[in-house]
């Protein structure tokens, strides 16, 4: 043997991605099986179109409200302890979705599930900037943004013949107890790459030359001051991200509340169907996510700059998302679902937005600007479907609110083109 060979190196980083990756999907099922019982509990609970909406809604209030303290609590208390955490107490709040006997019960378990599960994402974002290297992070967050919409993208037909065979009750109770076991897994299995037993020299190098937090010291969040908080929302490359995620999400939050109850309502489609036919936009969007992320690294590895390799793919994705306003022309549900795969393979190429907040955030406040990042991303969460709830209630139909979607995405396209400017670390 060549004494001077180097050793391989080791892969463990693929390994927590696999599980931040398991963690995202549980994240997202849990926070949408909502719209996959809509269509059943409205009946059930005689919920009006304008007050489902309020209810798709309720979530979104506590979530980006509990941003800045989540991202707070992540610089504090560390990675491991929060998602643990966070996971355990979000999968228990939606299991809690299956004993709601009103408007009340329900409305308590979607602020629950908010608050719980407002750490998620700015925890990711702090895994993949410390372990990945920053040319291996769009691929990282594509990977793990793959896992929002794979999930419901294959589970949808399970999930609806659950619905179907079990009730609406069933579904929530099942997700939930699925997530909380998840939850144990973490707490057993990660680690930080300093404390982690089985990643070798070779691969903590390569980690610390893409500028990845592999020490300690390194992973020690600043003392939290407001102060920080305006700062930040001072800086015009947080502001115009923050911009552009709310114009993505908006895309995306009509997927996961209302778009079942619009294939029920305006398509006329049963919920068996409807299962099926629902899997095809998720699918694209899995694929647009993967696209984004190897198109950005890509371009990032021949030489191309942050601005280039960052934005081109969240600026496409947000200008083709428009077309979803053309479904409205369209009475063919085969045209139809193909225009809605082709919109949402679109908002997963724009779903990089966490990439930039590891390529700008300041040093040591990763979470807290993830936080600011994620509470403003996900006012859609809260405008989005009260908006369409609003539109439906008074106009009978879709029309506006498809419409509506388009327009807000063409924002977000001109968010990254004149406001955002150079991508590059916010030095305060």
């Amino acid at each position: 043997m060549n004494p001077t060979h180097s050793p391989a190196r080791t892969r463990v980083r693929f390994e927590v991605l696999a599980l931040l990756t398991a963690a995202t999907m549980v994240n997202y099922l849990d926070r949408t099986v909502l719209g996959i019982a809509a269509p059943a509990l409205t009946k059930d609970l005689a919920i009006s179109p304008a007050v489902m909406g309020l209810v798709f809604s309720a979530f979104s209030w506590t979530y980006a409200v509990m941003q800045i303290p989540g991202g707070v609590l992540l610089d504090r208390i560390g990675t491991k302890l929060t998602y643990f955490l966070s996971l355990t107490l979000w999968s228990l709040a939606t299991l809690m979705h299956g004993f709601a006997v009103n408007l009340g019960t329900l409305l308590g378990c979607r602020f629950a599930l908010g608050v719980a599960e407002a750490p998620c994402f700015p925890t990711n974002s702090r895994v993949v900037a410390t372990w990945f290297p920053q040319n291996e992070r769009a691929f990282a967050t594509g990977v793990y943004t793959f896992g929002e919409y794979i999930g419901l993208a294959f589970l949808s037909p399970l999930l609806f013949w659950v619905m179907a065979s079990f009730g609406w009750r069933a579904l929530f109770m099942g997700v939930g107890a699925i997530g909380i076991v998840l939850g144990f897994v973490w707490w057993a299995r990660y680690r930080e790459p300093h404390e982690s037993t089985t990643v070798n020299q070779a691969e903590l190098d390569h980690i610390a030359a893409g500028g990845g937090i592999v020490a300690k010291a390194d992973a020690v969040g600043k003392k939290f001051e407001w102060k920080l908080v305006g700062r930040l929302l001072r800086e015009r490359r947080l502001v115009g991200i923050c911009i552009g995620q709310f114009a993505g999400n908006s895309t995306l939050v009509f997927f996961l509340t209302w778009f079942p109850t619009y294939l029920a309502t305006e398509r006329q489609m049963g919920w068996i169907k409807i299962g099926f036919f629902a899997m095809l936009p998720f699918i694209a969007a899995s694929a647009g996510v993967l696209f984004g992320g190897w198109l950005s690294d890509r371009l990032l590895s021949r030489g191309h700059g942050a601005n280039i390799a960052r934005k081109l793919p969240i600026i496409a994705g947000l200008l083709l998302a428009s077309v979803i306003v053309t479904a409205n022309w369209v009475d063919d549900i085969r045209i139809v679902i193909a225009i809605l795969s082709v919109a949402f393979f679109a908002q997963g190429m724009a779903a990089l937005g966490w990439t930039l907040v590891s390529d700008i955030a300041p040093a040591g406040l990763l979470g807290l600007t993830g936080g600011i990042f994620n509470f403003a991303a996900n006012l859609a969460g809260i405008v989005t479907p009260l908006v369409i709830g609003f539109i439906v209630q008074s106009t009978g139909s879709f029309v506006g609110a498809l419409t509506f979607i388009g327009v807000v995405a063409l924002v977000g396209a001109a968010s990254y083109i004149f406001v955002v400017g150079d991508v590059k670390r916010i030095e305060l």
